[in-house]
């Protein structure tokens, strides 16, 4: 049964369908050393993510969540894509999944007069750093982050993109 992609805000109540993709991509695929513990943002997403006047979205086809993407609201005009995770079987341009979480971001600070957006990843995501690049995004090195950016102690490189209204 084919079902259509859909992005939508999540809320607390897909914390744990959340947990279990990223976890997944992060420790299974990647080989990554981060755990839950590192990552308290998503056991409140209200709290970390839309109540500061940011958002995290879910892609989904049907009732499963396939994907997604979070923005942290800094000030200052300025945003931090976080939690961008697509599930293997939902990647690439057959499903247009990362692009269209992305796209959704984008017209929010568009909406919002977010002009400033920094994120950060780590070397070994090689696939999610040429997507970045395709969007526009210009790797920058750590010391050219603003001082408000929220920083991961796992992240080790970062981009930024600045939108024109």
């Amino acid at each position: 049964m084919e079902h259509s992609l859909a992005i939508r805000p999540i809320y607390n109540d897909y914390c744990n369908q959340v947990i279990d993709i990223i976890l997944t991509i992060q420790q299974v695929e990647f080989s990554l050393p981060i755990t839950i513990d590192q990552q308290p943002d998503l056991r409140d997403i209200e709290a970390n993510y839309h109540q500061g006047g940011g958002k995290f979205w879910g892609a989904f086809l049907g009732d499963e969540l396939v994907g997604t993407i979070a923005l942290i609201n800094c000030g200052n005009n300025t945003g931090c894509i976080r939690k961008m995770f697509v599930k293997k079987e939902y990647r690439g341009r057959e499903f247009g999944t990362a692009q269209r979480l992305l796209d959704v971001l984008l017209q929010f600070c568009r909406d919002n007069e977010i002009v400033h957006i920094y994120l950060g990843t780590v070397h070994q995501l090689k696939a999610a750093h040429r997507f970045y690049e395709r969007n526009g995004f210009s790797s920058i090195d750590i010391n050219d982050l603003p001082s408000y950016f929220p920083l991961m102690k796992t992240d080790n490189m970062f981009y930024q993109l600045h939108l024109t209204q």
